[in-house]
This record gives C-alpha cells, sequence and structure tokens, in this order.
C-alpha cells in the first residue's frame, strides 16, 4: 500500500459517490423503483398497526420452522394472487450525514480495492483501467441487483446504468493516475 494507491482511491471513490448522488437525487433515475400511490397513508397505517420490527418482509411467506410439504402447499396456494416484498421501518431517520459519510467509505474501499487489483496489471493505462473497472461494477451488478431483478420483478436498468457510468469514469480517473508514462 502507498500513497498513491490512498490517492486513487480517495478521488475515485469521490467520483462514484458524486454519481450515485446525481442518480438518486438530481437526476432520479431510480424512480421507477420508488412509485407513489395516492393510498400511501392507508397502507402504512395498516403496515404500522400490522409489522411490530423493522425488516423486510416478503408476503405471503410461512413461518420459521414450516414443513418443506407445508411449505410447498402454500406457495401452491399463493399462485395468481397479489404478493410483496416491503421493507418497513417505525420511524423515518431523514438525517443523512451518517448514511453519506458510510456510502462514501464503501465507494473509497471499493475503488482502494481496484488499487491493489491494478499493482497485479502491468503498465495501466486508460483502456486497461476502463475495462477492469466495468468488469468490476458489471460483477457487482449483475451477481446482486440483476439477480435480485430476476426473482423479485423489479427494474433493474436504473442499476445497470448506476454499474456503468461511475465506473467508467472511475477507470478513466485510474487510467490516468496509474499510467507509468504520466509521472
Amino acid at each position: 500500500m502507498n500513497k498513491h494507491w490512498i490517492i486513487g482511491a480517495i478521488v475515485g471513490g469521490l467520483i462514484v459517490f458524486i454519481w450515485q448522488f446525481l442518480s438518486w437525487a438530481l437526476v432520479n433515475i431510480h424512480q421507477s423503483n420508488q412509485r407513489y400511490t395516492p393510498n400511501q397513508e392507508a397502507i402504512l397505517s395498516c403496515l404500522q398497526a400490522n409489522i411490530t420490527e423493522d425488516g423486510s418482509y416478503y408476503m405471503p411467506n410461512v413461518p420459521p420452522g414450516t414443513s418443506s410439504e407445508d411449505s410447498q402447499k402454500a406457495m401452491e396456494a399463493s399462485f395468481g394472487k397479489p404478493w410483496a416484498l416491503v421493507s418497513y421501518h417505525k420511524s423515518n431517520d431523514a438525517s443523512m450525514g451518517m448514511n453519506m459519510l458510510r456510502g462514501y467509505t464503501a465507494d473509497v474501499v471499493a475503488v482502494f480495492l481496484l488499487c491493489w487489483l491494478f499493482s497485479f496489471i502491468p503498465s495501466i493505462d486508460i483502456k486497461k483501467a476502463i475495462t477492469v473497472c466495468l468488469i468490476v461494477g458489471l460483477t457487482g451488478y449483475l451477481t446482486t441487483e440483476y439477480s435480485t431483478s430476476i426473482w423479485f420483478k423489479s427494474n433493474s436498468i436504473p442499476d445497470l446504468i448506476d454499474a456503468i457510468i461511475p465506473w467508467t469514469l472511475c477507470g478513466v480517473w485510474l487510467g490516468y493516475w496509474f499510467n507509468p508514462n504520466r509521472r
């Protein structure tokens, strides 16, 4: 580990973090995954009356410990009926400071790991850096957001955009920063 990696990670993490802010706040490409319903107050009241713990809930579901046979019967009985995946919290904590710090820290760590990976690649240039960054971004997308969208039928296109744009920009930065001909 050296100062070069640290600077690369701090700046690269900032590039990714700024894109995430733009993607979720200003451009709001994730709007399709945060839809509005005019019935939200009634739904929230119903959830509050029936859910006692923060968490993610898949409905319909069976209680823990249900036999495989009973689980299969419940699944078959649910075919053709509504289902929901609910992320429930008893209180809306709108303070963003700690969440933003954690997000930026995660981005810096991710880019730091890329810097470490680059140490195994001779003669990094912008083309190689962009390729490696895109591979990392797309691998993350395919194994998390896309896989989730397959099972839970959600729109993962915004996440695909988030896998391509910031990691391409990060690749441009790291390709410049690690290019031996630059120094």
